[in-house]
């Protein structure tokens, strides 16, 4: 059955707010612009980076992230606001404005180098300076640095995640195709998969139907919404129930404006198992009072259903752009494209990224 996409969602700065996007290029490394920066805690004793992330760092529900254009150069830049309110959170500014702009794209010539550690999957980086870790530090309350990746590239540890070799060959016909259609960008060699500042994989796609059940647990059952879930990719349509997510594994996804359109491919390849993020309140930047405080709870009674990660609950699945693209290859999705799935697995996939 032909589904629908229904969302698109970017996250420049990792752990902040999202954006909400009508149109997206997505290449290997996900949505354009995603996680490219990345906040970490410095441990004043030890200079120690601790990664800064939703469950442990709830106040990052409090930025929101804007992209913006340069009205002379055209240059895209992020602008974070900071939008708490309590008095708890007040932050003696000096009366500047609460808000801050980060280029996408910095020259990263005189920047300094740092190597980072995400998930156990270490990448060279650029520390952004001064400006943006004050102005971070002072927000959350703890001595914080904002890195962008740059040229660096993460490992794929999770060695079930990659896509499969058979997988990766009809990625490169689907690329051959793309070139001589006239997409962006021409294959060559194969190249290996690669990560920036995303978790586990470039691409996290989740489904409407599941997120109505979730919301069917809940007397304020509208309040759960999906950007809690943190998608990339939202897809609804009739057909597919609930969960039945759980045994995608490939989902091809087209305009939705005729026949006979070129097809955009993504091999989802693991599950995405949930932490305490989904219990943070986006209002008060704090763990969530009530009902909507026990969203993991809600789900651990019946959504434990990965073998490799049984005691957290599984919501959506993580997704390459086809098996095997080159770097520099990217195609556009848009809110309204056709999604259809066109192959189906037989059996759960099974979590394996290392000390995760």
């Amino acid at each position: 059955m032909t589904m629908k996409v229904t969302a698109l969602y970017v996250y420049p700065i990792k752990a902040l707010r999202g954006i909400k996007l009508k149109s997206a290029q997505i290449s290997p490394q996900g949505l354009s612009h995603d996680r490219r920066f990345m906040l970490y805690e410095v441990r004043p004793s030890t200079g120690e980076l601790k990664k800064i992330q939703l469950d442990s760092h709830p106040l990052c529900a409090l930025f929101e992230q804007q992209i913006v254009h340069g009205p002379r150069d055209g240059e895209p830049n992020i602008i974070v606001r900071f939008i708490g309110s309590d008095p708890a959170q007040a932050v003696a500014t000096n009366g500047e404005d609460n808000s801050l702009k980060v280029s996408l794209e910095p020259d990263t010539g005189s920047l300094e180098r740092i190597d980072v550690v995400l998930h156990g999957s270490p990448a060279s980086a650029y520390r952004m300076g001064d400006t943006y870790d004050v102005w971070f530090s002072q927000r959350l309350g703890v001595p914080t640095i904002l890195v962008y990746l740059g040229d660096g590239r993460r490992a794929v540890l999770g060695k079930t995640l990659l896509p499969k070799p058979e997988q990766r060959q009809e990625g490169w016909v689907s690329s051959l195709t793309s070139y001589i259609t006239g997409s962006q960008g021409a294959p060559s060699a194969k190249s290996t998969p690669w990560l920036t500042f995303s978790d586990v994989a470039p691409l996290l796609v989740a489904s409407e139907s599941s997120l109505r059940e979730v919301r069917s647990r809940f007397s304020e059952g509208g309040r759960v919404e999906m950007y809690r879930f943190r998608p990339n990719i939202v897809v609804d349509g009739e057909g597919e129930d609930a969960w039945a997510e759980d045994f995608w594994a490939e989902l091809a996804i087209s305009p939705g404006d005729g026949d006979g359109a070129e097809k955009h491919v993504l091999q989802l390849t693991g599950n995405c198992v949930r932490c305490t993020s989904l219990n943070v309140d986006y209002e008060t930047g704090r763990p969530a009072a009530g009902e909507l405080g026990q969203i993991l709870k809600k789900l651990m009674k019946d959504r434990r259903v990965d073998a490799g990660s049984k005691w957290s609950p599984v919501f959506g699945r993580y997704a390459f752009l086809d098996g095997r693209h080159a770097d520099g290859f990217s195609v556009t999705v848009s809110v309204g494209d056709d999604a259809e799935v066109t192959r189906r697995n037989t059996e759960r996939s099974i979590w394996d990224w290392p000390g995760l």
